[in-house]
This record gives C-alpha cells, structure tokens and sequence, in this order.
C-alpha cells in the first residue's frame, strides 16, 4: 500500500549555478531563460511550486571581504526575484512561482501592490516567501546601520503582515462591476481606505490592484528559531524547514503544528517542507562515490563554511577545521546557526560543513529508487508533509533537474507518493489538495 502522498518544491535562486561544472554547458546569459527551462521541466513533474530565495547584499561575513562570497558566487551576484517569476509564471501554467521578498526591503503598499499583480500573471499560482532580513550589511544598503534585534524584526513582520492583508482586502471581490449600461469598470463603493496605523507602519489605502485570484498569495515561510516558528505557522501556507535527523524533522513539525494550532490555524493547511540535498545515480555505488567527490574536495568545505557565514552573519574562518566549535551566536538567523552548529554534539567545525551542505535534515543519497525509498519512510517517521529539494549553495545544471524530474519523481510516483497530474487550479489548493 502506497505511503502518505508528500508535496515537492524546488529552491533555487537568479543566481550561475554550476558555471564550473562539465556538465553545466557554460552558463547562459542573464535573461532567465534557464531558470524558466527547468520550471517547465519541474512542472512536468508535478512539483507544487519553484521558490526563488533572494538576499539583499555582497556579504563580507565570511574572512572580512567579499573575496570567498565572489570567487564562489555564492548568493552573490543574483538578480531579482520578481521578474524571474513573472517569466516563469508566462513560461508555465500549472505550477506554483514563489519569490522571496523582504518587509525590510519593500513598503508595504508596494509589496502588496507587487504581489497582486504577480499573482495576476500567475493565474493564482504566486507565493509570497516572508522574510524579515536580520544581515547587517544588507541593513546598511537600506540605509539603516543595523537590522533590528530578532524579536522586533518579528513583531514588525506580524504588523507588516496585518497591513498588506488588510490592503488586499480593501477591494471587495466583486467590486469590478463593467456595467456597460453606466460606463462604470468598479464600484467605489466596494472600494475604500483602511487608515491603517500601527506602532511601526501607516498606510491610508485602498490598494490600487484589482482583486487578484488568491485574493493575497499563497505565503511560505522559513522559521527557524521559537519566535520564528509561531510567525511561520501563525502565516505560511507552506513552511520551509531545515532539521537534523528524523527525531528533529518530526519535533520540528509537531512544534510547528502546535503553533498554528494555538493561532487557531487547522494545523492540516500548513505544509512542512524539509530542505534536501538529494545525490542521484543510476546505481547507490556511483551515487556514493559521486557524493564523495564532492564533499572532499577544499572548496566544498570553504563554499559551506562561507555559506554559513553569509547566512549567520558569523566568520566561521576564525576558528579551527579540525576542533569543535565554540559557543557562538547571532543577531541574524538564530535558526541557521542553531541547525549549523548542532550545539552539544562534538563535531568538528569540518564534520559540521560536511552535515550541512552534503545532505541538509536528510541524507539522500543513491539511486532513484533507494531515494524514494528513504523518503517514503522518512514522512512515515515524521507524519509530512513533503519536501523541498535543492542542491548545495543553490548551485544547480541541467543534469541535476533531470536526475531529479525524469529519476526520482518517477520512482515516487510509482509508489503513488506524488501526483502525476494537477487537479487544482491556484498555488494555495494545490498545497491543500492532500
């Protein structure tokens, strides 16, 4: 009998990818048409959505400059998120299109206006991943010399979100009348101001979109630290998750599922995705011996440990490769440090960039089928809902999709773990659909 049926995302960035890998074919120019090609390549496989990450400067977090940030191209450079979705949502017409956009960085008038609009050209298919940005450096591109504490990022995330959902509420559905008979297009009357005013945004309103199909977006959501988590599952459709473990993917989604359930959420609407670095194959030996090709080379372990720099605002370059890491700690992603630094287990800061950036919560490695395998019995374990697949730094090729698309969603499929067709029309039912 057929496991519990599990959602699939991807997670990628408008970024290079593998430009130095033989099998990226060199990299093509900026113009997104990669990035719309394996869109269409997961919406043949039926995934519920692309989630396109996004960070807001050139870190220096890690050895005090942008060298290793650069030379890697590790999220950095990157280009906007917004106008890669609009092309992928042209470019597809099933699959959900998620872009990451900061409270900090857009007013919120403009945020909602932006996501209307999107969710316009999707045909109900847009998502809207919340992030609050915690990075300094990024803090001082907005003007500020700092981003607030954790906390206050979180309380004025809970406002901002408050204040967008009002304004996409500010039209009522049926406010576009096109009454020919009164050359009316929409009824003022069922359009009107929120005079919003909170402790840290003001907005008069109404919003000047028409209703979009979702009437607000599907909205995905990464919580990583307590706070986090009850912002996540207080909001998010979807919640992205990154856990060590079995026991820690599982803790994690009954804690996120306590919170919404406390939010007097139905628990069921929010779909925990784990992040997974699956390595594929077409037998487990070769995927093993290609696993470990990658993971032991230097600029591996230098590419994690500069990615949990620039994702911790800490240099992980001060401290010794082959010693335990000291006690640390962050005011930007507590929950990117707490997963990394696996606090109380002993490894060596080596071991830890290893963990992290080979497999993410989950180890996945070998063929299509030994994979699906694994990740049937892992939501078994854990109770769902799904996962959300990716590769280390975000650096993707063809190849990669392919083993993933034409190898490993066919063998889920074939336990009837995954859909083989959508059969619903917006990004929010689909991720409710089971």
């Amino acid at each position: 009998m057929a496991g519990k049926m599990m959602h699939l995302g991807w997670f990628c960035n408008f970024m290079p990818g593998e430009w130095d890998h033989p099998f990226a074919a060199g990299w093509p120019p900026w113009d997104g048409k990669f990035h719309v090609e394996i869109a269409q390549a997961m919406e043949r496989a039926c995934f519920d959505y692309i989630m396109l990450e996004d960070t807001l400067m050139v870190s220096e977090a890690y050895g005090g400059s942008a060298a290793a940030t650069l030379k890697h191209a590790l999220l950095a450079p990157k280009h906007d998120p917004a106008p890669l979705a609009t092309l992928i949502a042209a470019g597809t017409s099933r699959m959900g299109v998620v872009a990451t956009l900061s409270t900090m960085a857009y007013p919120p008038f403009m945020l909602a206006r932006l996501c209307a609009t999107l969710d316009h050209i999707a045909g109900g298919r847009f998502g809207w991943n919340i992030v609050t940005t915690g990075e300094e450096t990024a803090a001082q591109n907005f003007g500020l010399d700092a981003p607030p504490g954790r906390e206050q990022r979180y309380e004025m995330a809970d406002e901002y979100v408050d204040l967008v959902c009002k304004l996409w509420d500010s039209w009522d559905s049926d406010a576009v009348v096109q009454d020919l008979a009164t050359h009316t297009y929409a009824d003022y009357r069922k359009v009107r101001p929120i005079h919003f005013e909170g402790k840290y945004f003001k907005c008069r309103g109404p919003l000047n979109t028409v209703p979009s199909p979702q009437k607000r977006p599907a909205f995905v959501q990464a919580g990583g630290s307590p706070r986090g988590r009850a912002f996540a599952a207080k909001h998010a459709d979807s919640v992205i998750a990154t856990a060590p473990g079995i026991e820690g993917m599982k803790a994690y989604r009954d804690d996120v599922r306590r919170h919404a359930a406390a939010a007097g959420r139905n628990p069921d609407d929010v779909k925990v995705l784990y992040l997974v670095f699956p390595v594929i194959a077409e037998t487990d030996e070769e995927a093993f011996a290609k696993h470990e090709r990658m993971v032991s080379t230097p600029a591996f372990i230098e590419r994690a440990l500069a990615n949990a720099a620039i994702n911790t605002d800490i240099d992980f370059s001060r401290f010794d490769l082959d010693q335990p890491l000291p006690e640390v700690s962050t005011g930007a992603s507590q929950g990117a440090l707490d997963e990394f630094a696996q606090r109380g287990s002993g490894k060596t800061l080596r071991q830890l960039a290893i963990e992290k950036y080979d497999g993410g919560g989950l180890r996945l490695i070998g063929s299509p089928d030994r994979v699906a395998a694994r990740m049937e019995e892992a939501m078994q374990e854990v109770g769902g809902d799904g996962f959300l697949i990716s590769t280390p730094y975000m650096k993707v090729n063809r190849r990669q999709v392919t083993e993933v698309t034409e190898g490993l969603v066919p063998a889920l499929q074939r336990r009837g773990l995954v859909r083989t067709g959508y059969t619903r029309s917006t990004l929010r039912e689909t991720l409710r659909e089971f």
